[in-house]
């Protein structure tokens, strides 16, 4: 390799590097969080300090240092984890920030609504936006065109972020929560609470499933469709947006009935979804898989995107209401701990089933 590049398996190590500090950071962050007293609250401090260092971060990922192989894998690895800090920094306190502005559980479902909007806007802008950018700023140059186009996201970032924290007044809306706990006692008591550890059994075991899915999306519209990969970004608009269609009718179906039932109900069609893609190419003609992409959508759009946020809110709620203590940011770190845990299990996982049954 010519000096300075690194080979898959340095990038690998470097990039599970950076995730692991992630994945240790969030409760530690969320914990943080909680114990913060400013006159602007204690969540927008921290989107505020993380903003501008998060975007540099993002920018820095497309400046390496090419010197030698060594130094290019120390730079890559210290990115990383600086980016993925910075990142948690301002993504623990920001999640914890429904239960911290919300007085009611329809206040709690319609702020998870809307971030679950903004969440896939955000990530179709991202679909979107790269290759015109490029063109478009690099005009011939390609390197210079990814340099800015990844420039151009850190700005829109920052700049999403400072309307957040310009744009909410956290003290009025929280009347002041903080928390007086110390790490231990605040672990203690989450630990405790039922309700929650139930919520966190579920939540991984349905992650690691939806992310075996989402990651085996490419093997089966390539290898069992037969489509070019030109394809998935077809199957993954399918998904994505049915489920975007249907955040208001969950939402008012949630509002209604409460979380309980659609959950169920969501989990259930998911499963006998995924059951169909077994039947590709045997029972159902490949094509009819972009039809279970779309079906798909539906429930996900509250599985995925609606209700964890909403449920884990309702139980940091009532658990203050009973105990009087405001922990939210480490319920959401913790959360967040998880989700980055079933993201390994499901990488490890998905290997396996694809060459079972193979010899």
């Amino acid at each position: 390799l010519p000096s300075g590049m690194l080979p898959a398996g340095l990038i690998a190590l470097a990039l599970m590097a950076s995730r692991l500090v992630d994945t240790i950071a969030d409760p530690l962050i969320g914990f943080w969080s909680d114990r913060v007293d400013t006159r602007w609250g204690r969540r927008i401090p921290f989107l505020f300090v993380g903003a501008v260092p998060l975007g540099l971060c993002t920018v820095a990922f497309f400046f390496p240092v090419t010197v030698s192989q060594s130094t290019t894998f120390l730079s890559l690895t210290l990115v990383g984890c600086l980016f993925f800090i910075f990142y948690t920094i301002v993504g623990a306190p920001y999640n914890a920030m429904i239960p911290e502005i919300s007085q009611t559980q329809q206040d709690r479902l319609n702020l998870s609504t809307w971030q679950s909007v903004f969440r896939l806007l955000y990530t179709a802008l991202a679909m979107i936006l790269p290759g015109a950018l490029i063109v478009l700023i690099g005009r011939g140059d390609a390197q210079l065109g990814i340099r800015g186009m990844a420039a151009v996201f850190a700005v829109l970032t920052v700049i999403c972020l400072m309307i957040t924290c310009f744009g909410i007044d956290e003290r009025r809306l929280s009347g002041g929560k903080v928390s007086r706990l110390r790490l231990g006692k605040s672990l203690r008591s989450m630990t405790a609470n039922r309700s929650f550890l139930v919520y966190l059994a579920g939540f991984l075991f349905f992650f690691v499933g939806f992310n075996v899915l989402r990651q085996s999306m490419n093997y089966h519209v390539v290898q069992v469709m037969g489509f070019g990969e030109g394809a998935i970004t077809v199957a993954s608009a399918l998904l994505f947006g049915v489920a975007a269609a249907f955040f208001y009718p969950v939402n008012r179906l949630s509002g209604r009935i409460g979380y309980r039932k659609p959950m169920l109900i969501s989990l259930v069609v998911l499963a006998g979804i995924s059951v169909c893609f077994f039947g590709l190419g045997r029972v159902f003609p490949p094509k009819m898989g972009f039809v279970f992409f779309a079906l798909m959508g539906v429930p996900v759009s509250g599985a995925a995107f609606i209700f964890p946020p909403a449920m884990l809110s309702e139980i940091a709620a009532v658990a203050h209401q009973k105990s009087g203590e405001q922990i939210e940011g480490l319920y959401f770190g913790v959360q967040g701990f998880f989700l980055k845990m079933a993201a390994f299990l499901a990488i490890a996982i998905l290997p396996i089933l694809l060459v079972s049954g193979q010899g």
